[in-house]
């Protein structure tokens, strides 16, 4: 897709709301990327949907932006400051619309303490799901150690024999949409496929927690992250985990607890892992580092590791995920609005 030409197909909406009659809404839009303006400004107009597009994140310093709207749509690139919600609420900011499928980057009880309420939005499960089957691919065939031989003219094999899924067991931690996806994706390729969840959500063989850790080849995290997921993976149950298997996360990077991993992995005890996520990721992932040192001495230390593929939040980033993203991001911040007669 190109970002600057219409992706949309002709059918992909219901009625605009622009031609019912409906007066306009108002929404400011912060951190807002080259990528989601074009679809903002396609989109905005057919849902009766005025974007003002701001391109830093929303601080303290760019509230002023708001302009007397009452909704603001955010990224999930940055944290949003208490400081910034309680300056948002007092120039009559009602609803915060984050486009992302997690929370953790908002104080969302904070919010609701001064009158804003907090909605995330819905997209393509397909985008995370595809792409977590591919990390996963990645390191059991040890595709980071091959692709970096090939690229120095080193076209022999040894040390790269892989495995196949098929022949393992995987863990799949949290069965929301995304997990559930991955599971789907899982019964193709034939192998054996358990589950965790606080509320079971689907067909999958669930486990306790700590038989899953003991028994999967692979573990991948899917849970949201909270106050009782923080560091879900934590050095007592990374101890847990069988001997050479693998960890895949693209959910949140403190699921994981960082520098428990890097020992495991540094020990031997775990065969690798897969990161699209990682703590402390804010400020160095999607930014361009190439003239800039690197500050995360973790970051540096995994990315060091053959056995490790490191991707910077990347996941989610699809054509489709996109429309997706933005799409409901508006329709969010307009039915939020409906119904009062004084937004123009």
């Amino acid at each position: 897709m190109t970002f600057g030409e219409s992706s949309l197909p002709a059918d992909r909406f219901v009625q605009p709301l622009a031609s019912s009659g409906v007066s306009a809404v108002g929404v400011t839009v912060y951190g807002c990327g080259p990528d989601e303006a074009v679809l903002f400004r396609e989109l905005g107009p057919r849902f009766g949907v005025v974007p003002v597009l701001v391109e830093a994140p929303l601080s303290d310093g760019n509230v002023g932006l708001v302009a007397g709207n009452r909704c603001v749509s955010v990224g999930h690139k940055a944290e949003v400051a208490n400081s910034a919600l309680l300056a948002l609420s007092r120039v009559g900011v009602e609803y915060i619309s984050t486009r992302s499928i997690g929370y953790n980057h908002i104080d969302v009880g904070y919010a609701a303490s001064v009158g804003i309420s907090v909605e995330n939005v819905a997209y393509s499960p397909d985008s995370v799901a595809d792409y977590t089957l591919m990390l996963m691919l990645m390191v059991v065939r040890r595709a980071k150690s091959i692709i970096r031989r090939v690229d120095a003219h080193d076209y022999r094999l040894q040390d790269v024999r892989g495995r196949e899924l098929r022949d393992l067991t995987v863990g799949v931690i949290g069965t929301g949409r995304i997990g559930s996806a991955v599971i789907d994706r899982l019964r193709g390729f034939g192998c054996q496929v358990l589950a965790y969840d606080v509320r079971p959500r689907s067909s999958a063989d669930y486990v306790p927690l700590d038989e899953l850790l003991s028994v999967s080849d692979i573990v991948t995290l899917h849970a949201p992250l909270g106050v009782d997921t923080h560091h879900l993976l934590d050095r007592r149950r990374i101890g847990r985990l069988k001997h050479g298997a693998f960890v895949v996360n693209t959910g949140r990077g403190a699921l994981l607890d960082t520098e428990a991993l890097v020992s495991a992995l540094e020990s031997g005890r775990l065969g690798g892992a897969a990161l699209d996520v990682l703590e402390g990721e804010e400020g160095t992932f999607y930014a361009d580092c190439r003239n800039k040192p690197v500050e995360s001495k973790q970051l540096l230390r995994l990315q060091e590791m053959s056995n490790v593929v490191v991707s910077p939040h990347a996941a989610y980033y699809t054509d489709h995920a996109l429309v997706d993203i933005v799409e409901n991001s508006i329709v969010n911040c307009r039915e939020s609005q409906r119904g009062r007669q004084d937004w123009v």
